[in-house]
């Protein structure tokens, strides 16, 4: 309740808020796909075009920092087809798959939203300030730290779940079989969502994660016509062409 008083604390605060835009889990435009999974982020800063929170069909595309040389071939064959519908690309944008799936949303007009692992003032990698700049212009940018919170190891797991939260499915890539990409897959499916992997060779160790996950029970992904199907089951009057 001190902080509640402090006077830097409330100036900070303000700033914040005169900077981005603040909502919490009471505002109306709190997304109702977070508001429903087990820990949702109490307060959601916001930097673009929030009326995304509530479009839908979103698509959560997870992956591998370290991809093949064919994962940007395997992505355009798969996400390309699905930008039509004007899906909602959701991803955490590092370094890698992640990048990748951000690049293609914009590179073909289709909405995309970013949900960082640290505050606005920190944006990481580096290597995405201009990624960043370009998201924040037309599509949006999420973040449950505040503006000068530096990105903590531990924030990159917790923000996981608002990246599957706020999907319907989740899409993986290219993982390893221990990566911080599979704990986005136990998040949704802890969440009771979707999980969608690609599989690749048995001798690649990127690929080892998802034919894991496949042999385990997730949806097996060789065209965009299996995400697109189970995305009609899921939202059959909200495709958007």
């Amino acid at each position: 309740m001190e902080q509640l008083h402090n006077r830097s604390l409330q100036k900070e605060v303000v700033a914040n808020v005169n900077r981005f835009q603040v909502i919490t889990i009471f505002n109306q435009k709190y997304p109702s796909s977070l508001k429903v999974i087990p820990d949702p982020p109490l307060v959601l800063y916001l930097h673009g075009d929030s009326t995304l929170l509530s479009y839908s069909p979103n698509l959560s595309v997870v992956g591998t920092r370290h991809p093949s040389v064919n994962a940007l071939s395997i992505m355009k064959n798969l996400l390309i087809p699905l930008f039509q519908y004007k899906l909602v690309i959701t991803s955490g944008m590092a370094i890698g798959i992640d990048g990748f799936a951000h690049q293609l949303a914009l590179q073909h007009q289709s909405p995309t939203i970013a949900v960082l692992g640290g505050g606005f003032d920190h944006i990481y990698p580096k290597e995405h300030q201009s990624l960043y700049q370009q998201i924040s212009k037309e599509n949006l940018i999420i973040s449950e730290y505040p503006p000068n919170q530096p990105p903590q190891k531990y924030h990159f797991p917790e923000r996981n779940r608002i990246i599957s939260g706020l999907s319907f499915g989740t899409l993986v890539i290219e993982a390893k079989k221990r990566s911080g990409t599979l704990i986005t897959v136990d998040q949704a499916l802890e969440q009771g969502k979707e999980v969608f992997a690609v599989p690749g060779s048995i001798l690649a160790e990127t690929s080892s994660g998802c034919n894991q996950l496949i042999q385990d029970g997730a949806k097996l992904v060789l065209s965009s016509n299996d995400i697109l199907e189970e995305c009609i089951i899921h939202h059959p009057n909200q495709l958007k062409i």
